[in-house]
């Protein structure tokens, strides 16, 4: 799905157009020439990586995520949110995706990520044999979360984006500590989101356009009883809050509920519209809209879709490529939960494939 800087004639759009409705694939800008040369692409990556060892492999995943998400649509926002917490932590290198070891417990482990869907991780695993059996062991499983995300933007709404290809996974995972430390809280303000992400080289436009994820998906209400109890948050509005009293009567209630009250299932720029309503969920969301420096960004997302659609496919292009294990670094992982060495399927089937060149 690499950019195209020639133009089209009239009737070879018709074509597309016609093709796409056919394939069931939603209405969607595509964003292409300018604003992908605005996003410096790591070296290893490339927009064409699998143009010959796994030329298909766009279209496995997408094929395979458009029949789970028309059972579940909740399973895009999952999908979304394990992409983040991988790439926030060490890079998107897969390390979320891994089983805890002798070594200590996974990042799966780690307090913000134990609602992580499980979900998401069995769709990874799926999509990795789909794409295995088509093309063997050649595409990593970095890449599959990261192209599984931009599918979920996409069929859930959001802009159709081209993704650079090329990581490989990681060899170890993040300690507790680490994971800790760079996945802010939902409770945090925002001059800790500009401070924390500052840090991965993300600016306020970054940090304000990829909180726009938020736009689908649920929380827990633990992530956001602090706004409730013992006193309400007057950024609060009031009806709001009454009704999340509902849904989370008590502190410590298992309840969930949708990020954006508006278009829950839908990829577009109503959270910023909540924003402006004093209706955002978390403290880190609605401290956007208070906060003087960002107050204007969310502003503009909240009155132009398309603003917030092309700043969102930067961040994310950036955000994507974050830390990223290219080349010879780390591998391509047979599972993605388990490192090839300590695979013991793996392990036995080089073993027999070395005896049969010993005969």
């Amino acid at each position: 799905m690499a950019y195209k800087k020639a133009a089209f004639s009239l009737g070879f759009l018709l074509l597309i157009c016609l093709f796409s409705s056919r394939l069931g694939i939603s209405e969607a800008k595509s964003y292409t020439d300018g604003k992908i040369e605005t996003v410096p692409i790591a070296n290893g990556l490339s927009w064409s990586f699998y143009e010959y060892s796994c030329p298909k492999v766009e279209f496995i995943i997408r094929k395979h995520l458009k029949k789970v998400f028309k059972e579940d649509i909740g399973q895009a926002a999952g999908l979304l949110r394990l992409h983040f917490h991988d790439c926030f932590v060490q890079g998107c290198d897969g390390s979320v995706l891994l089983d805890g070891s002798a070594s200590g417990p996974s990042e799966q482990e780690a307090p913000p990520n134990l609602s992580l869907r499980k979900t998401a991780f069995e769709i990874i695993n799926d999509l990795r044999e789909l794409v295995q059996s088509h093309c063997g062991r050649v595409v990593s499983c970095a890449d599959i979360v990261a192209i599984a995300a931009r599918d979920s933007i996409y069929l859930s709404g959001g802009p159709e984006y081209d993704v650079p290809l090329g990581r490989r996974d990681g060899l170890t995972f993040a300690t507790r500590e680490v994971t800790l430390a760079n996945l802010p809280a939902p409770t945090s303000n925002t001059s800790f989101l500009l401070t924390n992400l500052a840090t991965k080289n993300l600016d306020a436009n970054d940090v304000v356009a990829l909180s726009g994820g938020h736009t689908i998906g649920l929380a827990h209400c633990t992530s956001f009883e602090n706004r409730l109890y013992p006193t309400q948050d007057p950024t609060l509005e009031t009806s709001f809050a009454a009704n999340l009293k509902l849904t989370c009567p008590t502190t410590n209630y298992t309840n969930t509920t949708v990020n954006d009250i508006r278009t829950p299932n839908v990829f577009d720029n109503k959270y910023y519209v909540d924003l402006v309503n004093r209706q955002g969920l978390f403290t880190s969301d609605q401290d956007l809209y208070t906060d003087p420096r960002t107050r204007d960004i969310v502003e503009s997302f909240a009155a132009d879709q398309e603003q917030f659609f092309e700043q969102f496919v930067t961040s994310m292009l950036k955000m994507g490529q974050l830390s990223v294990l290219t080349g010879e670094l780390g591998e391509i992982r047979a599972n993605c939960s388990v490192r090839n060495s300590d695979n013991l399927k793996l392990a036995s089937v080089a073993e027999e494939e070395a005896d049969r060149a010993e005969l």
